[in-house]
């Protein structure tokens, strides 16, 4: 077996093809759009690459990728953490400890010598893609949630990476009985009146100043959370456009205070991973008319960011969201799983917890001083 770095587009395509055919026995698994994953090493795509630094390695077995793994520095989380931590990522192996080995030493090497003192992963290009699974296998991942197989998490400790956080899943399903429970339905009544906050849909004939409200609302909201990085006005950009033709206007809420300020804000996205299942990444011949046919039909979410500025926050405000989610999304086998929450947001997983939300899933970050 032997590293190599990837210097031109004909590696980046094997790259990128590698987890099509290592994954592609594994019923579990969700190929995403091959194009979707082209776009997050596209810098004309991804404004994210405008602030990182990376390195790509495959590792070959007899001219064949057999694993894969990626080492960048992002040097706006660089200014933001004040700590020289590295990052890894795209990290795909076969069951071989040599192999892993390899690559991870390849990805600290490259950071090592970009002069970092911390390994962190696995981390991507993509907001809420982060982490290994190692808890909760089953069942499919949802949209932009990763997924992986067991052994990989031998693979991390075995290179002596250590947890640094856990990122928490939890599901909610009207088909296993689900609903809110009245002690919620009392006190968000409450919240709501003592504080004048009315909750409503986002307004996509104003879609482009709504995404900028969130993008604000999210910078505002999550400044000091474990793992934050500011949203870049291009990176806001990007992500509204390519949300724009999968959200449902009944997904995404606003909280507004009695002067209508914005002061929070619930996102749920329809789950393309129901449809994506036996596309194999393409959308032709007939993909994209399953897509779009689809994509009004699902009951199956996943909450994808929920945010309350500052002065809003313990006053039961993401509670009334919740449940103004729930209520905007109900039908008789509404699914919903909500994707992540740090382990130590004690506020959040009561309140998630007090909507009898189940635990489905739970994903890891590691490091190690290199």
């Amino acid at each position: 077996m032997e590293i190599t770095r990837v210097t031109d587009k004909a590696d980046l395509l094997r790259f990128i093809k590698l987890p099509y055919r290592l994954y592609k026995n594994d019923p579990v698994w969700v190929p995403p759009l091959l194009m979707e994953q082209k776009s997050q090493f596209d810098a004309k795509r991804n404004p994210t690459l405008d602030h990182c630094r990376h390195a790509l390695f495959l590792l070959e077995e007899d001219g064949r990728p057999v694993g894969r793994v990626a080492a960048f520095i992002d040097l706006l989380a660089l200014e933001t953490w004040k700590e020289p931590i590295g990052l890894f990522g795209y990290y795909e192996c076969i069951e071989n400890d040599a192999a892993s080995q390899m690559l991870l030493n390849a990805a600290s090497g490259w950071l090592r010598d970009n002069n970092m003192k911390v390994m962190r992963g696995p981390w991507s290009f993509v907001s809420q893609e982060w982490g290994l699974v190692i808890e909760g296998f089953s069942p499919s991942p949802t949209v932009m949630a990763p997924y992986n197989p067991p052994y990989y998490e031998d693979h991390m400790t075995g290179y002596s990476l250590h947890k640094v956080k856990d990122l928490l899943v939890y599901y909610l399903s009207v088909a296993e009985g689900y609903k809110i429970p009245d002690r919620i339905m009392t006190h968000t009544d409450q919240v709501a009146k003592r504080y004048g906050v009315k909750v409503r849909s986002v307004d996509m004939k104003h879609y482009d100043d709504e995404v900028r409200q969130v993008i604000g609302l999210s910078n505002r909201s999550l400044t000091g959370n474990w793992g934050y990085t500011p949203v870049t006005k291009a990176e806001a950009e990007a992500i509204g456009r390519d949300l724009k033709p999968v959200i449902q206007p009944k997904g995404v809420l606003f909280a507004e205070d009695t002067d209508g300020n914005t002061i929070g804000f619930a996102i749920a996205l329809p789950n393309a991973n129901v449809l994506l299942k036996g596309l194999n990444g393409r959308l032709l011949p007939f993909g994209w008319l399953k897509l779009m046919r689809g994509l009004p039909k699902l009951t199956s979410y996943r909450l994808f960011a929920l945010g309350v500025v500052p002065e809003y926050q313990g006053k039961g405000i993401d509670s009334l969201l919740y449940r103004a989610l729930c209520e905007s999304l109900n039908t008789p086998d509404t699914w919903m799983e909500i994707n992540y929450v740090l382990e130590d947001n004690h506020p959040m997983n009561n309140a998630i917890r007090k909507l009898n939300a189940k635990p489905l899933r739970r994903y890891r970050i590691y490091q190690k001083e290199i």
